[in-house]
């Protein structure tokens, strides 16, 4: 336990490892020190579990490469890419009804992740699109478990748009869904046409 135990994660995590373990959990990765010798444990087989405080999977991997010097940052990059197994985030919604409902975002590890967390996010290539492309491999964006969760009726369109990583995305699914029902979808109304828009402007070039 930290403060009876051991004074830093990293100091406990040290102590562990001394003792031959095959599964070690981290209760934070706080800062680099943890981080590595975390990394150190993964590379030797262990199966090491850590919690982060990060928006998204994405954000996980550029916080603990924040951690590193900029001259560090390959080989930190080349570390994970051969370590980093799964990462699972959060965020808790207010249900229907009440209480709090999980939204989970799961991002695994493949080639295409492997190569992104090696050479970073560019156009086209960002954690984001990778993990809405790798459903049917058990990966699944934020975005995609809020529509999965307003379309089961355990959170209101309202909640869903509010937690969404990318509102466009989660507005088109909701309203297919709300097409599917039968519901009225967001339109735009009361919308006219201006016949006369831009006549003006002609008409005075033509005179000059």
């Amino acid at each position: 336990e930290l403060g009876t135990d051991f004074d830093t994660f990293a100091s406990g995590l040290r102590a562990a490892l001394r003792q031959a373990p095959k599964v070690v959990l981290v209760g934070e990765m706080r800062d680099r020190e943890t981080v590595e010798i975390g990394l150190s444990a993964a590379e030797t087989g262990h199966l090491v579990l850590s919690t982060l405080h990060t928006v998204d999977a994405g954000q996980t991997i550029n916080r603990i490469v924040g951690m590193f010097e900029q001259e560090e940052e390959k080989q930190i990059r080349i570390r994970l890419a051969d370590t980093v197994r799964w990462i699972v985030c959060q965020r808790l919604l207010p249900k229907v009804g009440g209480g709090r409902v999980a939204a989970f975002e799961i991002m695994g590890s493949n080639l295409r992740v492997k190569d992104t967390i090696l050479h970073g996010e560019s156009e086209g290539k960002t954690y984001y699109e990778i993990i809405e492309g790798s459903e049917p491999f058990g990966m699944m964006t934020f975005d995609q478990c809020i529509v999965q969760l307003y379309k089961s009726g355990l959170i209101e369109e309202a909640t869903a748009m509010g937690y969404a990583s990318r509102k466009a995305i989660v507005g088109r699914a909701i309203d297919t869904i709300k097409a599917q029902r039968g519901e009225k979808t967001t339109t735009i109304e009361g919308l006219t046409i201006d016949e006369d828009y831009g006549k003006e402007d002609n008409k005075h070039q033509l005179n000059n």
